[in-house]
């Protein structure tokens, strides 16, 4: 629809028209001129209210079929709503249209001004809604964004090497050691000031950090990942540390959030406690390179032969101590000897010990456990409960290292599978048959 000259369109009168025969628009705009003239007395006529600006220009919408002609007529008027209902009863008058006859019927009056009040709403909802989401902040988010900056500005750099370091560093009694600046950052926002970065060096620790380390109580903060751990184990090897403690698994310092930092470090450990869950056994102390000689019970010294000592049935301990004791020490040398023939396992090398001590601190408090292989690696890691399961199904398994009690069940099981090592927090009692697996318990250490 084209535009009208009109100022102000307060009114739109739309109709639709059928006309028995072909004509065009200028026809129509013509009938309704002509037959409307003198109708409604000079105060109402078409052609004086065009003149004096009361109504626009007619629009038509010709939609030709065949011999007749149908259409929508548009009439703009700046009246009152009663003269333009007025006018839109006239159009509806015309009955002719040239010398074919005309039915016009008027389907709506519409206020205009209510069309542009609903899109003057939504367009003023819609800014409103801009305005708050991006371009005012609420109070807090002002006063985060003026905390953050200033404690971001509150980052020190400390002693020679530059360390990001927290406004406290240097006069709390205490520190955190973190790995990088944005680990400082956000300790900074929430409200810790005495933590300082390492700068990621794990071959190169800051002879600063070690100095802090030496006068002041220190904590090592550092990240849920490998990264993480190597990192914790430089320091702890060059620095006097006092206490341990990691993000939840997966997460950096830099992103947790101030109840995930708060928890992080009231969970810290002593550093003496995890130096014991690490343990290094030496070598002149592996059961693989100097077997010592285990309790036997009277009953297996009349089995001569190995095939019938490994199928022969566990017997219940003795319960006097007295009757191990006298049993000859060259007939139990006799049977290590026997046992170290018939096993063709290697000692176990430093590197897999490590790494089962590693893995039973990892799983401290957590009542899961795992399966290795021979180079130390991973094989699986389940609940306690499933262990029995999945040793059963398992093959190839070198090691068992669980967060709980080694018990004789799992001995017995473990002998069937060839595993030759098994590592828990302590051992029921129990006898043993093959000298070749080794025990380690957090209670006892190596057992014998």
């Amino acid at each position: 629809m084209a535009k009208t000259y009109l100022e102000i369109v307060k009114y739109m009168v739309e109709a639709k028209f059928t006309i028995d025969g072909n004509v065009d628009k200028p026809d129509i705009i013509g009938a309704v001129f002509g037959q409307t003239e003198g109708l409604l007395g000079n105060e109402l006529d078409l052609r004086e209210l065009q003149k004096n600006g009361k109504i626009g220009r007619i629009e038509i919408e010709l939609q030709p079929a065949g011999n007749r002609t149908h259409g929508k007529l548009f009439l703009p008027a700046s009246l009152d709503r009663i003269e333009t209902c007025i006018l839109a009863a006239a159009v509806e008058a015309v009955d002719r249209v040239g010398p074919y006859e005309a039915e016009f019927h008027v389907e709506k009056v519409e206020d205009t001004r209510s069309e542009k009040r609903r899109k003057i709403l939504d367009r003023a909802k819609d800014l409103v809604r801009i305005l708050l989401n991006t371009e005012i902040p609420d109070s807090k988010e002002i006063a985060e964004m003026v905390q953050s900056d200033v404690r971001a500005s509150e980052i020190a750099a400390y002693g020679p090497e530059k360390l990001p370091a927290g406004p406290d560093i240097a006069k709390s009694d205490e520190i955190i050691i973190v790995e990088g600046r944005a680990d400082v950052l956000n300790l900074l926002r929430n409200d810790i000031t005495n933590a300082i970065a390492v700068g990621g060096a794990t071959n190169n620790i800051p002879k600063s950090i070690i100095d802090l380390c030496g006068q002041k109580e220190a904590t090592i903060f550092v990240d849920g990942d490998r990264g993480g751990d190597l990192i914790m184990r430089s320091l702890m090897n060059v620095a006097d540390i006092d206490f341990v403690t990691k993000a939840p698994d997966g997460k950096e310092v830099e992103d947790l959030t101030r109840k995930e930092i708060i928890k992080s470090l009231r969970a810290k450990t002593p550093v003496d406690q995890t130096k014991k869950q690490r343990p290094q056994p030496p070598a002149q102390q592996r059961p693989f390179d100097r077997p010592q000689p285990a309790p036997v019970q009277p009953q297996r010294r009349v089995q001569p032969l190995p095939e019938q000592h490994e199928a022969a049935p566990i017997q219940p301990r003795a319960s006097e101590p007295a009757e191990r004791e006298a049993i000859p020490k060259i007939e139990s040398q006799s049977i290590t000897e026997k046992q170290a023939q018939q096993t063709d396992q290697p000692a176990l090398q430093s590197i897999v010990l490590t790494e089962l001590t590693n893995g039973l601190s990892e799983l401290a408090g957590t009542l899961r456990s795992r399966l290795y292989d021979s180079t130390g690696n991973v094989v699986k890691e389940m609940p306690i409960r499933e262990l029995l399961t999945e040793v059963q199904d398992s093959n190839g398994v070198y090691a068992i290292v669980l967060d709980g009690v080694i018990t004789q069940r799992l001995v017995e099981l473990a002998m069937q599978k060839g595993i030759k090592a098994i590592y828990g927090n302590r051992a029921n009692q129990f006898q043993r048959r093959d000298k070749s697996m080794m025990l380690y318990t957090k209670e006892q250490g190596m057992l014998q």
